[in-house]
Parts: structure tokens; sequence; C-alpha cells
């Protein structure tokens, strides 16, 4: 079959031939309809994962829609190795396609899997938000930014900032209906009185973090009493300084989050619940669309943050 290949971590991987999985006692073979692309396969796939490194060759990717064999549409997370999603087809555990909504297209979908899961249960979760408070969306023009921005107001907060790096995606996020966007750029200071100044002064109750770096240690200096940054990235910088004071004096609470941690019931739920926005047309993220002979040119685009789910159609 035909499948993005990684041979070497030093490379992006690319198209080429591999063996067809065939499926053992607990397992099943799947068509992929379509795969996508995140940072944690740039991670997993250049051996710099903080879990594990793969065995090599492998197949790459993590998530995708598979067509069943009695031709519904179903999304999975994990392949058994050395299968992965970005390929014709792969190899899952019984238990872990979970069926589309009737009408859902799976391009859309994708962007509620392992984004949408980050972001929606970085809120729901992680900081148990609660109708009327504050929110501050770091890297707000990303798929994670994106789904975080819709799911904060359709569960209440009181107001929404939306704050990124670049001018196109804080565009992204006020098309979404944000109530006040901060440029991260300039020192942490000047970031930091950025922020207060979008919460007129009061500073979030809850921040949603796949950056780290700068933009943590300001939202930390920013932030209100009691408030619960929710870790789940490192797109700016893999470390954060923070002062102790405002730790400590606004007793703060700094959660990791990993979708790798969550109950499996937990996550279902939450599944479903953005499969049911995306299909009412309440959340919606921009894709883009590569062929898998393209798998090289998608990854690229995925290092340089492109601000919406990447795509591969393993038949293309």
């Amino acid at each position: 079959m035909r499948a993005a290949i990684v041979t070497d971590f030093a490379s992006p991987p690319a198209a080429g031939e591999f063996a067809d999985p065939v499926a053992d006692e607990g397992q099943i073979a799947v068509d992929v309809e379509l795969a996508a692309l995140n940072p944690v396969d740039i991670a997993i796939y250049s051996g710099s994962f903080y879990a594990a490194r793969p065995d090599l060759p492998c197949v790459a990717g993590r998530e995708g829609i598979a067509r069943l064999d009695d031709g519904s549409l179903a999304y999975f997370d994990l392949s058994i190795a050395p299968f992965g999603s970005i390929a014709e087809r792969t190899l899952v555990a019984n238990e872990l396609p979970v069926r589309l909504p009737d009408g859902l297209d799976p391009a859309p979908a994708l962007a509620c899997g392992i984004a949408g899961l980050a972001a929606y249960l970085a809120l729901l979760d992680r900081a148990k938000l609660t109708a009327g408070e504050r929110v501050l969306i770091l890297g707000a023009g990303g798929a994670v930014g994106q789904v975080g921005i819709v799911a904060a107001q359709l569960l209440g907060a009181s107001r929404v900032v939306g704050a990124a790096r670049r001018p196109h995606s804080l565009e992204r996020a006020r098309a979404l209906g944000v109530d006040a966007t901060v440029e991260l750029q300039g020192d942490r200071e000047t970031v930091a009185a950025a922020i207060s100044a979008a919460f007129d002064g009061e500073g979030p109750d809850v921040v949603v973090d796949p950056l780290w770096g700068m933009p943590a240690a300001a939202a930390v200096d920013a932030m209100a009493f009691g408030g619960r940054l929710v870790q789940l990235g490192q797109s700016a910088d893999k470390e954060a300084t923070f002062d102790s004071a405002a730790v400590r004096g606004k007793c703060l609470k700094i959660l990791g989050h990993t979708n790798f941690a969550v109950n499996p019931a937990v996550k279902l739920n939450a599944l479903e619940t953005l499969f049911g926005w995306t299909l009412n047309g309440q959340l919606e993220v921009p894709h883009e669309r590569f062929p898998l002979g393209e798998v090289g040119d998608a990854w690229q685009r995925q290092i340089d943050s492109p601000g919406m789910k990447l795509v591969i159609d393993p038949h293309a």
C-alpha cells in the first residue's frame, strides 16, 4: 500500500510502498479516508517527543478518518505500530474508532480530534471553567486556539480574548468574535500589560496555553487571583520563567494537559460534543488538503504553524 514512511528522524516522511496491515485478535485493519497532521506528529517522528521514540521504519501519523466495512466513517487517534494514519490502510484496536454523525464531513471532523480535544478538555476538564469566567486563548490563530475560542464562548465565558504572534492569526481570532485581541510582540512586561488591558485590568481567570515561553510568563503576570493556566504545548519555547510572587501571591494553578491521559469515556463525550458543534455549524476550523505525494510539503507547513488543520488524502 502507499504510505508516508519515516526512515530516519532527521528527515520528513516520504510517500512510498509499505506492507499492508494484517489484523490480529482485538485489531481491525481499516481503509483511511483522510489523515491529519498535528504538532505532536512532528515531535514523535523527529524523535524529540517526551514519551518515546517509534521504531523505524514506520508509517507517520496518529489521527485519521477510517471507512469501516459497513461504509460508515469513524475517527481514530492511534494506529498499532509500525502503522500510522497517513496511509491507504492502517491497523487500530477494535474499540478505537468513533463513528461520525451522519452528514459530518471528514475534513472538518479531524479538527475535533487531537487539536479540538486539547482545547475543549483544557477548558472543561482541567480548568473547570464556569459560566461567567474570563478566558485568554494563547496561540489563538492555530487549530487549538480556534477551537478554544469557540469552546470558551459556547461554555459561557463572559469575555474571551485571543492572543497570537502574527497579524493573520489575530484576524482569524477576530473573525470568531473574540472580545479583544493581543499581539504577542515585545517584551514580557509589554505583553503582560496588553493582556491586562484586554481584560479591563482584571486579568483572565483561565488561560489556554499551547505556546509556553514568554507568552505564558506574561499571562501569569496578568492573571486574576485564583486563575488557572492550562499548559498543552511549546510552540513558542520549551521553557518559561515565572516570578514566585505572581504565582503564590495570586494563588495561581499551572496545570498540565495531555489528551493521552484523559479517561476514554471523558474523551468520547468530548468528541461527541465537538462533532455536534461542527455538524450544526457552530465550530468550523479551516483546513488545507494535500495528496499523499506531497506529504513532505505538508510536513513543512505544519512546522511553520499554518493556522489551519492540515489533512492528507492517502488515495490522491
